[in-house]
């Protein structure tokens, strides 16, 4: 058994990692601004918003991909916005893939970078606003550096969820070679096919090669994040 990977294989390794990075990186300022407005904000509905933010760890992916399926197909009702008003569809593209990966990675991104918000001294928040610091200034020199490892935790969390997402893309997007065929869906189809144990153990092991390095890089900066904290406790 040779370990070489093909030609083929890269493009699969290449698109996989563009769909995690695209996925993580669109997603990076919706989930911030959910974890903040459910870290800091009251207000009515919030239980329901925190709710629909964690649905989709809960509801099976299939439903997920047929839910974007009806949502973003040509004839849903943003899906035919899109391509009558720009000439874009999402079905069968990677960005599609890109799309259901994010939305699998939300509630994993928000959760992380919720807890690193909650865990903020608000003491030090308004003894800078006794000061003289204006709110924008106080975001952006204290709570923003203190949630900055709690934030790129949550990245890399989305991203490893994102590069292992499966049941909701090929659900949207199917498979096709070059332009939907992630990790995940490559190792499922080469499973259907005789004599391809070989082609499955070296994709198998290269996803959990870099879902296992996306995972340490997160929880080193959620440690990171604590030990920041407590400094500033003591």
């Amino acid at each position: 058994m040779t370990w070489s990977l093909s030609a083929d294989e890269w493009i699969i390794i290449g698109l996989s990692l563009k769909v995690g990075l695209t996925a993580m990186m669109a997603m990076l300022p919706v989930a911030f601004a959910l974890a903040w407005l459910l870290a800091r904000a009251r207000f009515p509905g919030k239980l329901i918003l925190d709710t629909l933010v964690h649905l989709p760890l809960v509801v099976p992916p299939v439903v997920t991909g047929w839910l974007l399926l009806l949502l973003f197909g040509p004839q849903g009702p943003i899906g035919r916005w899109l391509l009558d008003w720009f000439g874009i569809t999402l079905l069968f593209r990677w960005t599609g893939a890109a799309l259901a990966a994010a939305i699998m990675a939300l509630p994993l991104m928000v959760r992380a970078m919720r807890l690193s918000i909650a865990a903020i001294d608000h003491r030090l928040e308004q003894a800078a606003q006794t000061l003289g610091a204006s709110a924008v200034r106080v975001f952006c020199t204290i709570s923003l550096p203190l949630a900055l490892p709690g934030i790129f935790a949550g990245a890399m969390l989305g991203f490893a969820r994102s590069i292992g997402e499966f049941g909701a893309t090929i659900t949207f997007v199917s498979d096709i070679p070059g332009e939907t065929r992630t990790l995940p869906i490559a190792i499922y189809s080469a499973l259907q096919l005789p004599d391809s144990d070989h082609v499955v153990l070296r994709l198998a092991l290269l996803s959990v090669a870099l879902s296992f390095a996306a995972l340490l890089l997160s929880e080193y900066l959620a440690r990171r994040a604590m030990a920041a904290v407590r400094s500033h406790d003591l």
